[in-house]
C-alpha cells in the first residue's frame, strides 16, 4: 500500500499563497535590486536565495527589458515637450554659377558675364500663444511617463511572482522528497525487524510480503518525487531565464535552494479588514497607480486637442545677406588735371581751363559685400482656425473616449484588486481553521499509532493495519506542515496589500 501521497488540491493553493505574500519582498526589490549580468556565469554548485532568483530574473526577463525601453520612450517623449517651448531656429546657405545674360543678385540688373554668387540667410520662430498646448502637452508627457514607470513596477512584480511560484514549487517538492525518503527508511527498518522475527519463527511470512511490497512503493514515491523536483527547478531556471547547464549555469539536477523556517502561528485575529485592507492598497498597488496616472494624462490629451480651436500667435526673425562676383563697386578720386575748353560769349572765342576729377573703381571685399547687403526683418502672425474639415473636433472626441477608455480601466482595476483582497482575507480565515483542525488530526493520530506500533512490535497487530496507521500519520503531519505555511502566507499576503514590510 502506497504510503505517501503527493499534496492534493490544496498544495496549489498553498503554493499560491505564498508566492502572493512574498511580493513584498518583490516590491523592494524593483526598487534596490543587485545587478546581475544577463551574460554572467553562474556557478552550477551554487545554493540559491529567493532574492538572488528574482534578481537573475529581473536581470534577464525580455518583457522587463521592453518595459524599460517603454519608460526611455516616454522620458523622451517628455523632454521633447518640453524643448518645444524654445523657438526653432534655420540656417540657409547657397553657392550657384551662371555664365551668359543673368542678372547680378546684388543688382537685379542684366549683365553679361560669368556670375558667382553666395546667399545666406537664418531665420528663427517663436510660438508665443497656442491655447497653452504646448504646457499641456508637458503636463501630459510627464504624467504618461509616471505611468509607464508604474507599469514597469507591475511587469517585475508579474515575473518576481513567476520566480516565488517556481521557487515555491521546489521547496515543496523538496520536502515530499524528503518525506518519502524518511518513510522508505522507516519501512526498510520494520522489513528488517520483521525477517528477523520471521526467521525465528515468531512471525507469519505473509506479514514479510506486506512490509516488502510496502518498501516497493515508498522507492516508487522516491522516484516520483525526484522526477517532480527535477521539473520544478527546471521551471525556476526558465523562470529565471537561465538555459540548465549553458554557460556554467546550474541543471535541474544541481540546482539548490535555501529553505525557509517558519514558527508556529499564534492564530490571533488579524488586525484590519478586508475593506480596510483594501482601502490601504489603493495607495500602493502599481497597477492602480499606473491606471489612474494614465487617466490624468489622457485628461490633459483632451485639453491639448481643445487648445487647437483657439488662435495661433507667433513671432518670425531673419537675417539674410549675399555675395555676388559682379556686385557693385567702390570708386576711389585717382587725381585732378586742367583740360582746355573753347566756348564762346558774346559772339567772342576764347579758351578756359577746367578741372576734372578722375576716379578708379574697385570691387569691394567679400565681407564688405556681405555686410553692404545685410537685411534684417521680424514679424508677429496670428492664424486664426475658421474652418478645417472638422479635424481638430475629431481629435476632440477620439481624445475624449481614450479618457473614458483609461477610466474604465481604473474602475476594472479596483475591481480586481478589491476581489482578490476579498478572496485573500476569506482564505485567511479559512486557513485559520484548517490549521486548527489538523493540529488536533495529528495530536489524536500521534496517540492512535503510538498505540499501533506498540501492538505491531508485540505481535498484536498485523502489518497492514500497522502501515495503514503510519500513513495516516505521515499524511496528516504532511497535512500539518501544509496548513501551517498556507495560514502564514495567507497573512502574509494581506500584510502585502498594506505595504508592510514583511518579515520571517
Amino acid at each position: 500500500m502506497k504510503r505517501f501521497t503527493t499534496y492534493n488540491s490544496r498544495a496549489i493553493r498553498f503554493r499560491i499563497t505564498i508566492l502572493a505574500s512574498l511580493l513584498g519582498l518583490i516590491v523592494n526589490a524593483t526598487n534596490a535590486q543587485t545587478t546581475v549580468q544577463s551574460n554572467q556565469t553562474v556557478p552550477a554548485s551554487q545554493r540559491y536565495s529567493l532574492r538572488q532568483c528574482i534578481d537573475i530574473a529581473l536581470q534577464n526577463n525580455l518583457q522587463i527589458k521592453q518595459g524599460q525601453l517603454n519608460v526611455q520612450g516616454s522620458e523622451l517623449q517628455l523632454r521633447q515637450s518640453r524643448m518645444n517651448l524654445f523657438p526653432t531656429v534655420n540656417g540657409f546657405a547657397s553657392q550657384s554659377f551662371s555664365s551668359g545674360r543673368n542678372i547680378n543678385p546684388a543688382t537685379n540688373e542684366f549683365v553679361e558675364s560669368s556670375v558667382s554668387s553666395n546667399n545666406y540667410q537664418v531665420s528663427g520662430q517663436l510660438t508665443v500663444f497656442n491655447g497653452f498646448a504646448v504646457q499641456r502637452a508637458i503636463k501630459q508627457n510627464d504624467l504618461f511617463l509616471q505611468s509607464t514607470q508604474m507599469n514597469l513596477k507591475a511587469i517585475q512584480n508579474n515575473v518576481s511572482i513567476l520566480v516565488v511560484q517556481n521557487y515555491l514549487n521546489v521547496l515543496t517538492y523538496q520536502e515530499q522528497l524528503d518525506i518519502a525518503r524518511r518513510q522508505v527508511e522507516t519501512s526498510r527498518g520494520q522489513l528488517d525487524r520483521t525477517t528477523k522475527l520471521v526467521n525465528a519463527g515468531t512471525l507469519a511470512e505473509a506479514q514479510l510480503y506486506d512490509l516488502r511490497a510496502q518498501v516497493a512503493n515508498d522507492e516508487l514515491a522516491i522516484v516520483n518525487a525526484q522526477n517532480n523536483l527535477d521539473l520544478a527547478k527546471l521551471a525556476l531556471l526558465q523562470a529565471m531565464n537561465l538555459p540548465a547547464g549553458n554557460s556554467g549555469a546550474p541543471t535541474p539536477g544541481t540546482l539548490e535552494v535555501e529553505k525557509y523556517q517558519f514558527d508556529d502561528p499564534t492564530l490571533e485575529p488579524y488586525s484590519a479588514t478586508a475593506q480596510a485592507v483594501y482601502e490601504t492598497a489603493l495607495q500602493f498597488m502599481p497597477d492602480v497607480k499606473a491606471a489612474e496616472l494614465r487617466v490624468r494624462s489622457d485628461v490633459e490629451g483632451v485639453k491639448v486637442a481643445k487648445a487647437q480651436l483657439l488662435p495661433t500667435l507667433t513671432l518670425n526673425g531673419s537675417l539674410s545677406t549675399l555675395y555676388s562676383s559682379v556686385g557693385r563697386q567702390k570708386q576711389f578720386e585717382n587725381g585732378t588735371r586742367l583740360d582746355p575748353l573753347n566756348v564762346i560769349v558774346n559772339g567772342v572765342q576764347s579758351t578756359i581751363l577746367v578741372v576734372n576729377t578722375a576716379y578708379r573703381n574697385e570691387n569691394f571685399t567679400y565681407g564688405e559685400q556681405l555686410n553692404n547687403n545685410l537685411n534684417r526683418g521680424a514679424s508677429l502672425n496670428l492664424n486664426i482656425p475658421i474652418f478645417g474639415r472638422f479635424v481638430t473636433r475629431n481629435r476632440i472626441t477620439n481624445a475624449i473616449i481614450t479618457q473614458k477608455t483609461s477610466e474604465l480601466t481604473v474602475d476594472n482595476t479596483k475591481l480586481t484588486l478589491r476581489q482578490n483582497i476579498e478572496t485573500a482575507y476569506t482564505n485567511m480565515l479559512a486557513g485559520a481553521n484548517r490549521y486548527r483542525a489538523t493540529q488536533i488530526q495529528v495530536e489524536s493520530l500521534e496517540k492512535a499509532f503510538q498505540a499501533a506500533e506498540s501492538r505491531f512490535n508485540a505481535g498484536a497487530l498485523n502489518s497492514v493495519d500497522y502501515n495503514i496507521a503510519k500513513n495516516n500519520l505521515d499524511k496528516a503531519r504532511a497535512n500539518l506542515v501544509q496548513a501551517k505555511f498556507d495560514y502564514v502566507f495567507r497573512t502574509k499576503i494581506l500584510d502585502f496589500y498594506q505595504n508592510k514590510p514583511l518579515s520571517f
